[in-house]
């Protein structure tokens, strides 16, 4: 009877995490790459986090081979971008999910790793919070950076998006591991991929 329960339980988990395309064979996901134009984010040097934002958009771009996974953007060069502005685009086009990204910065230098975060504050918070238990994991199999594991906050475009919405805050520019990690084309590559196999596998 107790293998019967856990058997039941795993086929409920996956369907959970299955939910967004049970009878859908194309994939709409909105890219939000973090701040732009005079809005820099983080900072270290001349490293901007709003350039690190938008390079992994566009690898995240390059790398789509699957004509199901259907990816529009909020922003696609170096501009600003009101949030506001942002989430009337998602609320409009109504995606299957928003992946906003960002780069963490901290005053301690020691503090690193990628983690998630979802808006209790949105209608979608089950949802969300359910993808990004899944994307996390698929972070910490292929990301070889600390799992600081998934968060909530009360982020504009995740409390403001009428859809499930994850930010990935994808290391820390002010680690200088992290930030090595993420400023090179093996490491953008490796996230982009990780994005796309999550998205690809949620057919």
């Amino acid at each position: 009877m107790k293998k019967l329960f856990k058997a039941l339980l795993l086929v409920v988990a996956f369907a959970t995490v299955s939910f967004i395309s049970s009878e859908k064979e194309t994939i709409t996901v909105v890219v939000d790459a973090g701040h732009g134009g005079h809005d820099f984010g983080g900072k270290h040097d001349d490293m901007l986090e709003k350039d690190l934002a938008n390079a992994i958009s566009k690898k995240i771009e390059a790398l789509n081979s699957d004509k199901n996974i259907k990816l529009l953007f909020t922003r696609d060069d170096d501009k600003f971008v009101e949030l506001a502005e942002r989430t009337n685009y998602i609320n409009s086009v109504k995606p299957d999910l928003v992946l906003s990204l960002h780069v963490n910065n901290n005053k301690n230098i020691t503090t690193s790793g990628f983690e998630i975060f979802v808006s209790d504050k949105s209608v979608a918070y089950e949802k969300s919070n359910e993808l990004a238990q899944k994307l996390v994991l698929d972070f910490e199999k292929n990301i070889p950076l600390k799992n600081r594991g998934v968060k909530t906050a009360p982020f504009f475009v995740l409390s403001k998006s009428e859809v499930p919405a994850l930010t990935l805050e994808m290391g820390f520019i002010s680690n200088q591991n992290d930030r090595n990690y993420i400023t090179s084309e093996e490491g953008q590559n490796q996230i982009a991929q990780t994005i796309l196999n999550f998205v690809s596998g949620l057919k």
